[in-house]
């Protein structure tokens, strides 16, 4: 364990910019504001997913609250009575619903299951009908310290691992999400698109790409592909598909001038969708669907500015789209 700490990212950095951090079966994810997430799923390979879902703002004596998600990718219905075992001793009943798969964890449910994840335990969720879902405790203890240190709490009464008796006063408080105002758009110009056409534009695009590879600029690839929606009197944004992979393809998004000399500035080259305000990157992390990288992007008048980053949470078949949202970077946009 301490080697793991030996590695964790200065706590500046991680307030600032987001953090991930996975071990074994559980993974961690602390946003912009210091809220912590933290997801323990089956063992791979185990036939029955499950995935628990463990969130703590940051702050003095904010709560560990909990969710239970079991796997929906089969076609079988889900028990209709659920409850939490640890070491074959019955926790609770949890109230499931069956049409979404999910619930929440009791305070005490949480409790139990924190304390059981800073040891080797056998944790199950048992239905009614018998069938064991096996939340693995692989990796959890890891996560939990390195949730503790990035909220600072490590030695504190409120530490979910590494108690002490250290001032709470010291606990990080949570930072503000920042705001951005999301600048309105220009009409568009009846010969905007004339632009794609000016070879020009393409050369200086590909050139803001410091050598990496866009098919999409490659010559003869001039088609659908590329698209251009005015932002202001003198900027629009370019887009065109710079790759396709086995089940993810990405779009490169630039402002540019509207005129010669152009001087794009590059966005992103893995972006999904815009509407011209904002730049949307969705791509799986393998071709089931079951895990998922998110970002965007808003323009403030100015530039895009990142307005969010997060994962689903682990490949292991918990959910189509992914079982969770795990973000690292949270904003506010105002219209």
């Amino acid at each position: 364990m301490s080697l793991l700490l030996a590695a964790v990212v200065p706590l500046a950095w991680a307030g600032d910019a987001g953090l991930q951090f996975t071990h074994h079966d559980w993974t961690l994810a602390c946003d912009n504001t210091l809220a912590c997430r933290a997801a323990g799923y089956q063992r791979d390979g185990d036939a029955l997913a499950v995935s628990v879902l463990l969130t703590r703002p940051a702050g003095a004596g904010t709560a560990v609250t909990g969710r239970v998600m079991l796997g929906q990718y089969e076609e079988s219905p889900l028990p209709a009575g659920l409850a939490l075992q640890i070491d074959g001793r019955d926790e609770g009943a949890v109230d499931l619903d069956v049409r979404e798969g999910h619930a929440p964890l009791a305070p005490a449910q949480v409790a139990v299951l924190v304390e059981a994840l800073a040891r080797d335990a056998d944790i199950a969720f048992v239905g009614d009908d018998g069938q064991r879902w096996q939340l693995s405790d692989r990796g959890g203890a890891a996560v939990m310290l390195k949730m503790d240190e990035i909220q600072g709490r490590l030695g504190t009464p409120g530490a979910l691992l590494r108690k002490g008796e250290r001032d709470e006063a010291g606990v990080l408080p949570p930072r503000p999400a920042p705001s951005i105002r999301v600048a309105p758009l220009e009409p568009p110009r009846p010969d905007d698109h004339a632009l794609l056409a000016d070879p020009r534009l393409r050369g200086t695009l590909q050139a803001s790409l410091s050598g990496e590879d866009c098919e999409g600029l490659q010559p003869g690839q001039w088609d659908e592909s590329w698209g251009l929606v005015r932002l202001d009197d003198a900027h629009v944004l370019v887009s065109v598909r710079c790759w396709m992979a086995a089940y993810n393809e990405g779009y490169g998004y630039w402002v540019t001038n509207d005129a010669p000399p152009y001087r794009p500035r590059l966005v992103t080259t893995s972006g999904s969708w815009s509407d011209g305000a904002i730049i949307d990157a969705s791509q799986k992390g393998r071709g089931l669907g079951d895990c998922w990288w998110h970002a965007s992007w808003a323009w403030d008048g100015r530039e895009f500015v990142q307005a969010s980053e997060y994962t689903t949470g682990m490949c292991r078949l918990v959910a189509a789209g992914g079982a969770w949202a795990l973000p690292t970077l949270v904003t506010e946009l105002v219209q």
